[in-house]
């Protein structure tokens, strides 16, 4: 499924000016890199989108992709879905709770929510299909690395201070919190 051009071009809009405002250089493979996301409802992986630009642009390669979709990430134009960077993250606990990911350091920790588990399943999502299982995904910086952002001890809250070079971040947000995924428990959906 695409997007229509209307909004692939609201949302090339708003990448040009977020380049811009990070100082960040405007290639002719980033754009087309964005272009392709942007058209896309399909949530594409990296590989996805190269085969996508590699049909119009022969000569971009994978690792291009790969730094153009984490730069994208950082200047706050896209998210990810899932794991983050490196590794899938494996957990033990097979007892219904939630996850609160740093979003720094990369600790993930679990939390209970009686609150969370009452979420209804919202009537847009009946037309997926049957929905197994939920889990909320809370990302934010922990108390750690809140208090070493806001004391600027890190290597990040240092680069939010300095002209962006070839990987921007967003500047650190002390106690942002971002429900970023949701799955619920085996629930029948008519």
């Amino acid at each position: 499924m695409k997007i229509g051009n209307v909004e692939i071009g609201r949302r090339l809009e708003r990448f040009q000016a977020a380049c811009r405002r990070a100082g960040v250089k405007l290639t002719h493979q980033r754009l087309e890199i964005f272009r392709e996301i942007a058209g896309s409802t399909e949530h594409p992986d990296a590989e996805t989108v190269y085969r996508g630009v590699r049909a119009r642009v022969p000569t971009v390669s994978l690792d291009t992709v790969y730094r153009a979709l984490w730069l994208l990430d950082g200047l706050g134009l896209i998210t990810t879905l899932g794991p983050r960077r490196e590794s899938v993250r494996f957990d033990p606990n097979l007892e219904h709770h939630h996850h609160f990911l740093c979003v720094q350091c990369g600790r993930a920790m679990d939390f209970e929510s009686p609150d969370l588990n009452a979420l209804p399943i919202p009537a847009s999502v009946k037309k997926f299909g049957s929905v197994l299982a939920t889990h909320v995904e809370v990302r934010g910086y922990c108390a750690a690395c809140a208090k070493e952002t806001a004391s600027g001890k890190t290597p990040a809250a240092r680069q939010s201070r300095r002209k962006p070079e070839h990987h921007v971040r967003r500047p650190p947000r002390p106690g942002l919190l971002a429900v970023q995924r949701v799955t619920q428990r085996k629930e029948q959906i008519s």
